[in-house]
């Protein structure tokens, strides 16, 4: 099925709202404890990239009171409400939220301990210059965790997702976003091309879910 690509910058305020109020929380937890699981310092520098509301770095701040994560988005709409939920969190001496463009950062070679990013690539036209920026940034026995829906082979198969979502959990308006998301999403063999690319050939490229693919790759 063809990619149709959806906005790559969610920066309206009601939109960052409503996507804050969809609950990914155990998916989110989920995602997680897979970044702390891999990497196993007592301390790091962490990247996250496409931040959103910030909700899973504060996952992972809550589990490694160590660690320092940066959190980036192109969104100030999506910041703003981030930062909201990282002050109620209570871990802002953990947490730093920067706008930033993911195939373009503003860091050094190699500063990075970790990074991560959760339902970012999707967003992206074209992820080979966010990849290429992760192979950049990241440290030498540094771990990059990616995760983000798969596009399914039809739209068929799109519907029957849409259809089995509970209409307690979404409103209309969440569902489009989510939809529109299927239909931008890429495959687990577009992923690892990609990877390929960019000297993470030996990352492990897997679906994860009936939704997700993962990447996992530690240097």
């Amino acid at each position: 099925m063809v990619r149709i690509l959806e906005p790559e910058v969610m920066d309206d305020p009601a939109e960052a709202i409503a996507y804050d109020a969809m609950d990914f929380s155990d998916v989110n937890q989920d995602f997680a404890n897979l970044v702390v699981q891999t990497y196993g310092g007592e301390t790091a520098k962490v990247l996250d990239l496409g931040t959103g509301t910030a909700r899973i770095p504060i996952f992972v701040a809550q589990q490694r009171p160590q660690w320092q994560i940066i959190a980036t988005d192109l969104a100030p709409s999506m910041l703003a409400v981030g930062q909201k939920n990282i002050e109620a969190a209570n871990v802002t001496g953990q947490i730093q939220l920067q706008l930033a463009d993911s195939k373009q950062l503003p860091f050094g070679d190699r500063t990075f301990d970790v990074i991560m990013s959760n339902s970012l690539i999707h967003h992206l036209p074209d992820p080979l210059p966010c990849f290429q920026e992760m192979r950049r940034l990241l440290k030498p026995q540094g771990v990059i965790i990616l995760r983000d829906l798969f596009r399914p082979t039809s739209v068929a198969k799109i519907d029957d997702i849409i259809a089995g979502v509970d209409d307690a959990d979404f409103d209309p308006h969440q569902l489009k976003l989510f939809r529109d998301s299927l239909f931008a999403a890429f495959t687990v063999e577009e992923i690892q091309a990609i990877a390929d690319q960019t000297g993470l050939a030996t990352a492990k490229v897997e679906q994860t879910s009936e939704r997700h693919w993962t990447l996992v790759f530690v240097d």
